[in-house]
């Protein structure tokens, strides 16, 4: 008796600690028993693998290996025996939300918090060890794995970083596509783990994924669902009809103010003007631009179709998706999504960038003072940056006016919530615009007394930066001021004179504060900076430093920097330059890492400014790792 019962035509399930599919090339292996049909076709690949135990039958199949090992998510029931396959030389392959889950998952084990801990996603059911990854599965788009055509499909619910797998099988009048869908559903209207949908400590993020999930799956138009856990679902829209509508409900139980998550899918976007749209579903403010050439331009674009904060930071924490662009093209007119701009580089603003890049063909135009962050994010210690380098297809000079399509662009210097941000001037329906990022709420009505100035120390901020923007918005005099978080507001002198009078007083503050002996030190604590910041190298690699310091003084001193490296590092000379009152200057040095594997190591650059001693005043990782999958 064979291990493999034939769920679709050519897919093969063996049941292990979870449902492994075995998918051959169409029209080389027929039932099981075929004996060498398959395994001279060659091409054969599995959708997860659980204990490892599918590589002792394959012979029932007439195959010798497989081409490849397709994971729908992170969890152990799925990959446990992904040692088995990396041993035999199988490449396997995962959803790029959750990379780090398998080929960096010790790193997981050695951070995640265990005492008084709220975090209630099901990280720690990941492997025990990382495995290598050949590679990250592309979203949204078809690639060949063993001659077989799948396309993956963001399917968060179960996880964040959860996928699905279409497959087309059999010709004819009724062709199967078959949706190998994970653990995002159970049974029509069953989930198998609801505790594995709880990602923080009061909210329902993953419930309501769930929902998205299952309306987005319903567009594909599949005609049978392959679960992780359950039988097949040959009813496959009624199955997943079935369980939005009651997940739905369950969402709704736990929340003061019921979601309608299909209004979600269907009207994203408002008008704020007849050409400017919001995006009412994403983290941070989405903006679209609309030309009547159809292509549209988005100011922004983070976390679409957002449903909460999981608990954490890293990157299987953190969905970047297309949910919302279904109903751009459809109502909207859009034939492309030609270009997206960054006001500055935080996640929740850029973290779609490169899956905009890749899906949609859009260009990435950043500010001058903001392409260099993004492109190599962790040369400067900033907070919530993304994971991955974001270039620029086109850099915009500060004060630069750029046209696309029918309309002109400026780009406008704007420190405050960040050192490393821009505002984005235009003119649309008759409307002057002024796209402003994180820098103020922009949530008050006229009459208010105040407004929150958004800023942060670890952002570079500078007691002068908000009475610069206040100069910069009376010399643009927009109608209309949008925000990256809060609601966009019109702009009359009152407004404007309120923003004035607040960023006078908060450089007031600071030199209330700070020290006026002589010395001006940077808001922001930054006397010294020791960059790169942290880096990820081989073992025995030469590296570069270097170590900037501010002269805060009134008077020309002398600075000198030692950096302080690990043990077995080699050990640079010290450095020296004079620098001018308050100038700015860089310290380099090279240096060499042993030839051995290590986490974490810590460097330090220890300042002296004239003759006072700032000692180890910044500091910097490294990490010489062999591979991504090395521990």
């Amino acid at each position: 008796m064979s291990a493999f019962t034939q769920v679709a035509p050519g897919v093969h399930r063996f049941v292990d600690t979870c449902n492994v599919y075995v998918v051959t090339v169409e029209g080389a292996a027929g039932a099981a028993g075929a004996a060498g049909a398959a395994g001279a076709a060659g091409g054969a690949i599995a959708i997860d693998f659980g204990s490892g135990d599918v590589l002792d039958h394959l012979g029932e199949l007439g195959l010798e290996t497989l081409d490849a090992i397709l994971m729908t998510h992170h969890h152990r029931d799925q990959g446990q025996g992904l040692p088995r396959a990396i041993a035999a030389g199988i490449p396997v392959f995962v959803p790029p939300v959750e990379q780090d889950l398998f080929a960096r998952v010790d790193e997981m084990w050695s951070a995640r918090a265990l005492y008084n801990d709220y975090n209630l996603r099901q990280d720690r059911f990941s492997l025990l060890d990382p495995v290598p990854i050949a590679g990250t599965v592309p979203e949204y788009r078809s690639a060949v794995f063993g001659g077989i055509h799948v396309k993956t499909v963001p399917t968060p619910g179960h996880t964040m970083g959860s996928v699905t797998y279409l497959v087309e099988r059999g010709g004819g009048e009724q062709p199967a596509r078959v949706a190998f869908t994970g653990d995002l559903i159970y049974a029509p209207g069953k989930v198998w783990s609801l505790a594995a949908t709880q990602w923080s400590y009061t909210e329902n993020e993953g419930p309501a994924m769930n929902v998205l999930s299952c309306m987005l799956l319903q567009e594909e138009e599949p005609t049978i669902l392959l679960p992780s856990h359950g039988e097949p679902m040959p009813d496959a829209i009624d199955a997943l009809e079935q369980l939005a509508r009651r997940m739905s409900g369950y969402v709704d139980s736990r929340r003061t103010n019921p979601w309608d998550l299909r209004d979600w899918l269907e009207r994203p976007f408002v008008r704020l003007t007849d050409h400017l749209l919001l995006n009412r579903t994403a983290n941070s403010c989405v903006y679209v631009l609309l030309s009547d050439s159809g292509a549209a331009l988005f100011i922004d674009y983070g976390y679409d179709m957002s449903t909460g904060w999981p608990a954490g930071t890293d990157r299987a924490a953190r969905r970047p998706w297309l949910a919302s662009l279904p109903a751009l093209k459809r109502d909207f007119g859009v034939t492309s999504v030609e270009v997206v701009l960054g006001t500055h580089y935080h996640d929740d603003h850029i973290a779609g960038f490169n899956l905009l890049r890749e899906v949609e063909g859009t260009e990435v135009w950043l500010p001058e003072n903001v392409a260099p962050v993004m492109a190599d994010p962790m040369r400067m210690d900033l907070p919530c940056q993304w994971f991955e380098p974001i270039p620029a297809d086109r850099v915009l000079g500060l004060g630069e006016t750029v046209r696309w399509r029918e309309y002109e662009i400026v780009t406008h210097e704007l420190p405050g919530h960040t050192l490393y941000a821009a505002a984005f001037e235009f003119e649309v329906d008759g409307v002057r615009v002024l796209a402003t990022g994180d820098q103020q709420t922009a949530e008050g009505r006229l009459g208010v007394q105040r407004e929150i100035l958004n800023y942060q120390y670890r952002n570079r901020f500078r007691r002068d930066d908000f009475i610069q923007s206040a100069a910069l918005y009376r010399r643009v005099a927009p109608g209309l001021m949008i925000t990256g978080h809060w609601q966009g507001r019109e702009v009359d002198e009152d407004y404007l004179q309120l923003l004035t009078e607040q960023g006078d007083e908060l450089a007031d503050i600071h030199d209330g504060l700070l020290p006026d002996d002589g010395m001006l030190p940077p808001a922001d604590g930054n006397v010294v900076l020791l960059e790169p910041f942290y880096q990820r190298v081989p073992p025995g690699a030469a590296l570069e430093y270097e170590v900037v310091v501010v002269n805060p003084y009134d008077d020309e001193r002398e600075i000198a920097a030692d950096l302080v490296t690990p043990e077995g590092w080699s050990d640079p000379p010290r450095a020296s330059a004079l620098a001018a009152p308050h100038e700015t200057v860089c310290l380099r040095f090279a240096v060499q890492a042993p030839d051995v594997a290590r986490k974490r190591q810590r460097l330090a650059a220890d300042v002296t400014i004239g003759t006072v001693r700032y000692g180890q005043a910044a500091d910097a990782v490294a990490d010489t790792i062999h591979s991504a999958g090395a521990r």
